[in-house]
């Protein structure tokens, strides 16, 4: 807990944050990388480069800042960071050097306002926070049994172009053995070497239930938007890894854990690649052979955007509840999963509408941030509590809930 003599410096930083924060961080991204360009291997650069890494870890710094004093909201906050470093294998002996670099970023930017009250107040609430990041981290890598640095040498047996832009990768243990059981919802880390020495990883969610056999995960290709560059490591993957090729792969992490034997109506709501854990949950629901009531609806650009039809289309032979919905920006016509698309984007609430009994569901989300900020705003506009809603976030999460 943060000391009676620091609380009012943190307090007073706040307005500080809010103004300068990005300023911050990429100060800190560029000196600490200066100085250790290795862990560039480690970050992924493509963030960098599009200026969302910085954002995300300026209104982490903030939101920490504004409700150090609420635990309960914090807490899935650090869970969610913790299972992220898990993933990338972020130890104890980066904290220091983090530590370091932030605090001196701190001060440059501050300048006089950077008294040693205040950095002496903000290194107590820094080292806080990493000494909670630390033991869950250890925990997670005891849990999976592994050391940070382990990887998985994964070789592909099948590729499939699921939509125009998402191809799915089946993976199996080259050793032969059973690959991890994990949690429908769950990620994993893939390491790539872009060029001798040069390497990048990425999370992809696992796109199919467990099953003691292989895993699949599904990666869309990230195309060149605007300011936002292409992403490397997803072309890299689409344009080189055929049937046959062996990738480094991480053990299962993340804590967007939908509850497959809960009660109640369970809503699934996508967008894009976002698609990809809740078609992990829809096929682990199918295998269980719920009774619930399941909403999957999805948001897509077009019918060719729309990935794994096939999954939901077999969902729905084992799922007599099943209930899909689709939703196609292009407005165009199109029969999906034995229903017809509504043109347009998707608004939760008008599900709730149509079917009085998901007033009582629980909502997972996915997919773009404005996508579900949007869906999250419409859910509590028709009264669905915030403990039912939960979202897993693809990248940076601004943290928008805290904000």
């Amino acid at each position: 807990m943060l000391s009676e003599k620091s609380r009012p410096y943190i307090d007073a930083s706040v307005p500080v944050l809010r103004e300068h924060g990005v300023q911050i961080t990429t100060l800190f991204y560029r000196t600490m990388f200066e100085e250790y360009p290795s862990l560039t291997n480690l970050f992924n650069m493509g963030n960098q480069a599009n200026g969302s890494q910085q954002q995300s870890l300026a209104s982490a710094v903030f939101a920490y800042a504004a409700n150090y004093k609420n635990g309960d909201a914090l807490a899935p906050v650090l869970s969610r960071i913790a299972h992220k470093h898990a993933s990338v294998g972020l130890t104890s002996a980066h904290y220091p050097i983090v530590g370091r670099h932030l605090l001196g970023a701190i001060a440059e930017t501050l300048g006089d306002a950077a008294t040693p009250e205040l950095m002496a107040a903000w290194d107590e609430a820094y080292w806080l926070i990493a000494g909670e990041l630390i033991a869950a981290e250890s925990r997670l890598y005891d849990r999976a049994s592994v050391a940070p640095s382990y990887r998985n040498t994964m070789r592909v047996t099948e590729r499939v172009m699921q939509a125009e832009d998402i191809v799915s990768l089946t993976l199996v243990p080259e050793t032969g053995e059973q690959p991890t059981s994990f949690h429908p919802g769950q990620y994993v880390t893939v390491v790539v070497e872009l060029r001798p020495g040069i390497y990048q990883q990425r999370q992809y969610s696992l796109s199919d239930a467990p099953n003691g056999k292989d895993w699949r995960i599904s990666v869309r290709r990230e195309k060149a938007i605007d300011d936002n560059p292409a992403g490397t490591v997803s072309n890299w993957i689409h344009d080189n890894v055929r049937v046959g090729a062996t990738l480094a792969v991480s053990q299962p992490f993340g804590d967007f854990a939908p509850a497959l034997n809960g009660e109640g109506p369970i809503a699934l709501l996508s967008a894009g690649v976002g698609i990809t854990p809740m078609v992990s949950v829809l096929n682990a629901l199918a295998i269980q052979g719920t009774r619930r009531k399941v909403v999957f609806a999805h948001a897509a650009r077009s019918r060719s955007y729309v990935a794994h039809l096939h999954d939901i289309e077999a969902a729905g032979h084992n799922l007599q509840q099943l209930r899909p919905h689709f939703y196609l920006e292009s407005g165009e016509a199109a029969e999906l999963a034995g229903v017809s698309a509504r043109p347009g984007r998707m608004k939760a609430g008008e599900l709730i509408a149509e079917d009085p009994d998901l007033a009582g569901a629980t909502f997972y989300l996915c997919g773009p941030l404005p996508f579900m900020q949007a869906q999250r705003t419409s859910l509590l506009a028709q009264g669905i509590p915030v403990d039912r809603i939960h979202r897993e976030v693809f990248g940076p999460d601004l943290l928008d809930h805290l904000l």
